[in-house]
């Protein structure tokens, strides 16, 4: 009998892991921090203490590596439909979605 893994990524495109800074702004103004955990073409995972409704969509700024954008280079801002939300406990919630458009 063959072994099955017990996870398949069933992702169509590739992520790549970061780890940078970011921040979720919601309607009412308030400003989550998060993480950027990873990214791809048409989604992104993120760490932060907020708790979305499925299919919200969420307004989302990715920083550089050190906290802050590169000279020259704004933040990535873009809409964040989310798929998925799972308690990764101490207040933290792993938060996975798709990228609806990345905003100029």
């Amino acid at each position: 009998m063959k072994d099955i893994p017990p996870y398949q990524d069933r992702r169509l495109d590739r992520r790549l892991p970061l780890g940078c800074p970011a921040f979720i702004a919601l309607r009412s103004g308030e400003r989550i921090d998060a993480v950027c955990v990873e990214i791809g073409v048409g989604g992104m995972t993120l760490h932060a203490a907020y708790v979305p409704e499925r299919n919200e969509v969420i307004d989302v700024a990715v920083l550089g590596p050190q906290g802050s954008p590169t000279p020259g280079r704004p933040p990535l801002l873009g809409k964040l439909e989310v798929t998925r939300c799972n308690a990764l406990g101490d207040g933290l919630y792993e938060i996975g979605g798709r990228i609806l458009r990345v905003v100029d």
